[in-house]
């Protein structure tokens, strides 16, 4: 981890929300709680894109999983999913396999399911809402390390 994601680390989201503030730039979300853990979660992030699944071709693998393949410890993987659908994008098997990797947390812009999951193995995961929906056959990942947008907020 580099000095600066360090010193960010040491910081508390007020903090972090007054500084952006007072240099007149966005960055601060509302509206997507954590719904695991109370641990906070800072680090370099590994975003993801999701959008409606359209029937144009999709990737064989399962979504996430290139994101957490390429996540280094320490890391945040961010997806955005705000196709509207009530489906989740993120799951146990993933929070396990993200932890394994040594993932710190996930932030989704979109539902999460199997929160108990998560929670019961110390996984962070901050989501927009809950389901217990699959995204299997109504989600595709469209990118990975791709620009997306969380609430109002460019992330990349």
């Amino acid at each position: 981890m580099d000095d600066k994601v360090a010193r960010l680390g040491r910081l508390d989201a007020c903090a972090v929300s007054d500084a952006l503030d007072k240099l007149q730039l966005t960055g601060v979300v509302t509206g997507i709680p954590r719904v695991t853990t109370d641990k906070r979660i800072f680090g370099r992030v590994v975003t993801v894109k999701l959008e409606k699944d359209d029937g144009r071709p999709a990737a064989s693998r399962h979504l996430g999983t290139t994101a957490i393949e390429t996540a280094q410890a320490g890391d945040v993987i961010v997806l955005e999913q705000r196709s509207g659908i009530d489906a989740a994008c993120w799951g146990g098997n993933l929070s396990l396999a993200a932890q394994l990797r040594g993932v710190a947390g996930v932030v989704i812009d979109g539902p999460a399911r199997d929160a108990d999951e998560a929670r019961d193995s110390g996984f962070t995961v901050f989501a927009r809402s809950v389901t217990s929906r699959t995204a299997r056959g109504r989600m595709v990942e469209t990118g990975t390390n791709v620009p997306i947008v969380v609430g109002d907020v460019q992330v990349s």
